[in-house]
């Protein structure tokens, strides 16, 4: 069976957010002494993610 991805759109404030949130998630693993593995690779699959320049249109949009 094929793997399942979602595709997210996030500007870099929204990006920046995650992050923090997920760093702080970890900070709280170590602290506890809990693993961090699966939040590692998440965060760098974050950090990492590639960029690309899309057109957002936005619907029923008031004029």
């Amino acid at each position: 069976m094929k793997e399942e991805r979602y595709h997210l759109v996030l500007d870099d404030f929204e990006q920046g957010v995650v992050i923090r949130a997920l760093n702080d998630l970890r900070t709280d693993l170590i602290s506890d002494k809990r693993e961090t593995a699966a939040v590692d690779e998440v965060l760098l699959k974050v950090c990492k993610a590639p960029t690309k320049k899309i057109k957002v249109v936005k619907q029923n949009e008031e004029r």
